[in-house]
């Protein structure tokens, strides 16, 4: 066991630089997996440990940054953990021992753990208690309790450039029950202002990694050692915690075809001691920083006449401060109505593919006029270009009054433009969100076209469910909620319907507050599913299901139906089928299916708060004497 007060002591400690600078600068090609050179290239490793005591590095971390199961994983080497992290544990250790008698002291050996690689719930797939069992399996073997593991474990352990607190979190959880006889820094990255990538300002994160335990913390990586000194002065306010301050070396350029840190090391030894004297007890390098950057810093280090005493201020800073959102019923018209039990009827509706969109707009004028209580826009249909969604439900409130729900896909933005967008459209007025994945662009028009997909629907409607309690991605106060209505999409069809009942479960959990089907052809089925969400959610519910609304299609076509049967895997009766196989013309097939969809309307009517009404092709009159059936012609328009 290494007491925490003598790591961390009242004086400045110089940790070592990076070790992949230095493996690249010979000859290691980026695409290998530096942790693996722990077993494959043991004496290059050993070597760069070496160099960076001789500097004067009083902590040096194990080769072991990406060495959890996710990241090797992506190598092959999923199967390795332990013996990648007790071979970088082993030659750390063995570093130390070979210079013990040429230097003044000795050096500590801290473990190195980095990020995952993958994007945690509840904006991934990956969840918590996932991540936290990838953590602990990697620090069981650092700790030196793992099978397999050393004879003797790391003396500290440091969680580095983690770029969200809610994975901080796990990995500390993790050296809490693996090594609670460790000391853990815990560092994360920041941006060019100085907060994290989950959005969380440095001092929110400082504060809360106070409350949960860390015995250290600070900052590392980052754009370089302005920012980190920035976000190391903003730290030093919120917690009495050591703190450590580890940049890189700038931000690498362009040079002949290789990425070059520019930073001297006169420069990182002119940040030492700014970091120094602004309460920083452990500084060090990242990315780009090499042996001789460590040199410069540890000459800084010994120039300096006296050594910054820290006091913190110990001053509280709180890291989630909430905006509750409106109760349902008051955000919005279907709000309300949804709220109040009321039967509501949706007409989807069409980008055009060009900028004209005054037919979209007269067909809104239409269906405001037979009583449609929303206008639901469809965001990209079938990942095809088209105009934004986010514009045309604007124009369609603008020129009609009739209230419009946003189609919103995940599938062009990352989280950053994915707050953008919901900001603006809740300050443009748009009340209501429908969260999707959204389609391949491999199925659409340009299918060479790059997905993002930063996360999918569950994380969407976490990232809604957060701006309506005035949060954003980092937990960031916004200053007032968004008061979305959060839908969702559901399929009574879906193959794996296990699987599909799983994640809706997931989506209510995070907020859904209710649900758009896909096109529904099969009474049965739709029976068959809400009976098995109502089994599935009832007890997390308390007995008041969330609400549902199907979806209608009305077929135009054998054509239509035989596509929507077999390309789109929508299940459709033999009895459809046949109806539509005896419409001997274009006419009697169409009226066969504006038939079909009311008599699907009035069956799907007794389970379920709702339906929407499909255009099918753009055939706005189709839709309209489809939900004529319901909404007699006349009806007052909404206001």
């Amino acid at each position: 066991m290494t007491p925490l007060a003598e790591i961390f002591a009242d004086r400045p400690v110089l940790a070592d630089g990076a070790m992949g600078t230095v493996l690249y600068t010979r000859g290691i090609f980026i695409n290998r997996c530096y942790d693996e050179l722990n077993l494959s290239d043991p004496g290059l490793i050993l070597s760069v440990h070496e160099e960076y005591l001789q500097a004067g590095a009083e902590i040096i971390e194990t080769n072991t940054f990406g060495a959890n199961r996710f990241r090797l994983t992506r190598h092959g080497l999923g199967g390795k953990v332990k013996e990648i992290n007790a071979a970088g544990v082993h030659l750390a250790r063995k570093a130390v021992e070979h210079l013990k008698d040429k230097q003044a002291g000795s050096a500590w050996v801290a473990g190195s753990v980095g990020p995952l690689g993958v994007r945690l719930e509840p904006l991934g797939k990956t969840g918590l208690d996932e991540a936290r069992a990838a953590f602990a399996e990697q620090i069981a073997v650092l700790a030196g309790n793992g099978s397999g593991g050393t004879a003797r474990g790391v003396d500290l352990l440091i969680i580095e450039t983690m770029p969200a607190l809610n994975e901080a979190r796990e990995a500390l959880l993790a050296a809490r029950a693996m090594a609670p006889h460790l000391p853990v820094l815990v560092m994360v990255t920041v941006d060019d202002e100085s907060n994290c990538l989950d959005g969380a300002s440095a001092a929110q994160a400082a504060a809360v990694l106070t409350e949960w335990g860390a015995d250290a913390i600070g900052i590392n990586c980052s754009t370089g050692p302005t920012t980190v000194l920035t976000a190391a002065e903003a730290m030093r306010g919120a917690t009495t915690l050591p703190l450590a301050a580890m940049p890189n070396a700038g931000m690498p350029r362009a040079v002949e075809g290789r990425n070059i840190y520019l930073c001297s090391p006169e420069y990182m030894a002119s940040f030492a001691r700014k970091a120094i004297s602004a309460g920083v007890q452990i500084v060090g390098g990242c990315c780009g920083t090499t042996p001789n950057h460590i040199r410069a810093m540890r000459a800084a280090i010994r120039a300096l006449d006296e050594h910054a005493h820290v006091e913190g201020s110990g001053t509280t800073i709180a890291a989630n401060v909430e905006t509750p959102p409106a109760p349902l019923a008051q955000r919005s018209r279907i709000g309300s109505l949804i709220a109040n039990g009321t039967f509501v009827t949706l007409v989807e509706i069409e980008p055009p593919k060009g900028i004209d969109c005054s037919s979209e707009i007269r067909a809104a004028e239409m269906f405001a006029g037979l009583g449609v209580h929303a206008i639901n826009v469809n965001g990209e249909p079938h990942a095809s270009a088209r105009l934004s969604a986010q514009s045309l439900c604007i124009q369609i409130q603008q020129h009609t009054g009739v209230e419009t729900i946003l189609h919103y896909t995940c599938r062009d933005r990352n989280i950053l433009s994915i707050q953008s967008d919901l900001l603006g459209a809740s300050s443009m007025g748009l009340k209501n969100i429908l969260c999707v994945t959204g389609d391949p662009p491999k199925t659409g028009n340009l299918p060479d076209a790059t997905a993002v997909f930063d996360v999918d629907s569950i994380g969407l409607v976490n990232m809604v469910s957060r701006l309506n309690h005035g949060l954003g991605i980092g937990s960031n106060a916004i200053g007032a909620s968004t008061n979305f209505t959060i839908a969702v999409a559901a399929n009574p069809g879906a193959p794996d319907m296990e699987n599909e009942l799983r994640r809706f479960a997931y989506k209510v959990e995070a907020g859904a507050e209710y649900a758009i089907t896909q096109s529904v052809f099969d009474l049965r089925l739709l029976e068959n599913f809400l009976e098995r969400v109502h089994d599935r959610l009832h007890d997390r519910l308390e007995d008041h299901p969330i609400p549902i609304i199907a979806c209608i299609w009305p077929l135009t076509s054998l054509r239509n139906a035989e596509f929507m049967k077999n390309d789109l895997r929508i299940s459709m009766p033999e009895e459809i089928m046949l109806r539509m196989a005896q419409a001997d013309t274009p006419d009697a097939a169409r009226r066969e299916g504006i038939k079909i969809a009311q008599e699907m309307l009035e069956a799907v009517k007794p389970y379920v708060q709702g339906v929407q009404v499909s255009a099918p092709f753009g055939r706005y009159d189709i839709a309209a004497e489809v939900i004529a059936s319901v909404l007699p012609m006349g009806t007052t328009r909404p206001e």
